[in-house]
């Protein structure tokens, strides 16, 4: 994944609810019940089914660090899929999306202008439309430059140009070194 993927995903944990399954057990009871068999649950974890089985049943109670890890991801991507759904729909029809970064921004500008690459730290409130192209990307499983062009499009819309009230010689921007990212919807 992405610093933009990422910080989709760490957005959608703030929303949660509840906390996901604490003990290995559940967790891997979770998994099940979502994936369906324990050989789906294998593949998913990078173990073997009968290992499953037995986190399952508690006769094996403490996996390497690397599956502990992977089964921890994996029960937090599918925890709660209709709550993270109605904060998406909520961010793509009314409420938009805040980003706040620090990152290395380039632009194309006019003959007699800078057009040199600089940090800027930003917090830019997004319209509901960039909101859903960048769900809609992260569900087509785009990558990281093509969710990087929708941000630094909102970007330039809503900050650089001022929503049509300056800079609108400026035509492209590109977010190049991203120092941190974070994401509110």
């Amino acid at each position: 994944m992405g610093d933009i993927a990422d910080a989709l995903e760490r957005a959608d944990r703030e929303h949660f609810t509840k906390e996901p399954p604490k003990s290995l057990q559940a967790r891997v009871n979770f998994l099940l019940k979502q994936l369906g068999t324990a050989k789906a649950v294998a593949q998913e974890i990078g173990v073997t089914a009968d290992s499953v089985n037995r986190y399952r049943r508690g006769t094996r109670k403490h996996p390497r660090t690397d599956v502990a890890v992977k089964i921890d991801e994996a029960v937090r991507r599918r925890w709660q899929p209709r709550v993270r759904k109605r904060r998406q729909r909520k961010a793509s029809t009314t409420g938009g999306i805040t980003v706040e970064t620090r990152a290395r921004f380039g632009y194309t500008a006019p003959v007699g202008t800078t057009d040199d690459g600089r940090f800027r730290r930003l917090t830019v409130h997004l319209p509901p439309s960039y909101a859903r192209r960048l769900f809609d990307a992260r569900e087509a499983d785009a990558g990281d430059q093509q969710m990087r062009g929708i941000i630094a499009e909102g970007l330039k819309e809503v900050y650089f140009q001022d929503g049509g009230g300056r800079a609108m010689g400026l035509s492209d921007v590109e977010i190049n070194d991203i120092d941190y990212l974070d994401l509110n919807y």
